[in-house]
């Protein structure tokens, strides 16, 4: 397991910590005070039967869906996790941009299926972490055959099941936006759910609405992610909170990511925040969310009233 250094200014950042090592534990300043659910100075345990194959999708568009997809992906990865990440996204192709790889993708779903080369040389393995691998539907510009659909993406993820090297601990297949056809698809081999949505109306009803199409397709277990928090905001009552958020849907919390202008760095390098260092506060925060991922667990929106002048440590969920 990759351990980070500790926060050295933790009143600057009082919610998210870095992961710990039991080294660091031992050896940190008495002055720091460690503010963290998660026991970071341990491995975590992988729970539910693998691989475990999860969809991350939201309804509507420009959430944060492949930003969670990618830095999710390689978090996974750098807790020792073999990880297939999916673009199902067919007509507006972004993951592999994200994740730095645009200029390896040689192969795709679309040559495998039209017998051009063979699944394994289509999965495009990431040098940085080798236990990550990347797989895109289509090029962009090219036309897939009429023939592909949900039965064929379950076929996709049946041939990695059934790879001879072995197969994955987790599939992670980035939904397109809208509910249509491209929707139907990419949840069709899928278990598990994350939804990704901000605090405003719009994207609430269509995660509502997502939700509903998830469990008439059978996948139970949705957990949410709310990203794009503004703590400024949510004290001016300009922005829901996220314990709104969390009582309108109904849903597991797996994470809550904070507005960070380091997205838009890390996007147009081609460079998850989750490899930045130092580390970002939203890159910690889909840390944590990986971390929550691997053992099924979830974190409580909590409300407590703030002093004058003081940040309390609950204050960025606070409505």
């Amino acid at each position: 397991m990759v351990s980070l250094q500790p926060l050295t200014n933790p009143k600057t950042s009082p919610l998210y910590c870095h992961p710990f090592s039991p080294k660091t534990l031992k050896n940190k300043p008495k002055t720091l005070t460690v503010h963290s659910l998660l026991q970071y100075n341990r491995k975590p345990q992988l729970a539910g039967e693998t691989p475990r194959v999860v969809v991350i999708t939201s309804g509507k568009g420009g959430v944060g869906k492949t930003t969670t997809t990618a830095n999710i992906s390689l978090s996974l990865a750098r807790l020792g996790l073999s990880v297939v990440a999916i673009d199902a996204d067919v007509g507006l192709r972004n993951l592999d941009l994200l994740l730095g790889l645009e200029n390896r993708v040689n192969y795709t779903v679309f040559e495998v299926l039209n017998g051009d080369c063979r699944l394994d040389q289509a999965l495009v393995r990431d040098k940085r972490w080798s236990n990550f691998e990347l797989l895109c539907i289509s090029k962009p510009r090219s036309k897939l055959p009429l023939g592909f659909g949900a039965k064929a993406l379950v076929w996709l993820v049946d041939a990695l099941k059934g790879r001879e090297e072995g197969a994955p601990d987790f599939v992670l297949i980035d939904c397109p936006a809208g509910i249509d056809a491209g929707f139907i698809t990419a949840i069709s081999p899928a278990n598990e759910a994350i939804l990704v949505t901000t605090p405003d109306i719009t994207s609430l009803r269509d995660a509502d609405r997502v939700t509903g199409l998830l469990e008439c397709d059978g996948i139970r277990d949705i957990k949410m992610i709310v990203n794009r928090v503004r703590t400024d905001m949510i004290k001016g009552e300009d922005m829901m909170s996220v314990l709104d958020v969390q009582e309108m849907l109904g849903l597991p919390l797996l994470g809550v990511i904070p507005e960070d202008t380091e997205v838009i760095r890390s996007t147009n390098r081609g460079y998850p925040l989750v490899l930045n260092r130092p580390p970002a506060l939203a890159g910690l925060a889909f840390e944590q969310a990986a971390w929550r991922l691997v053992e099924q667990d979830s974190m409580k929106a909590v409300m407590v009233e703030e002093e004058p002048k003081k940040r309390g440590f609950f204050s960025f969920f606070g409505g």
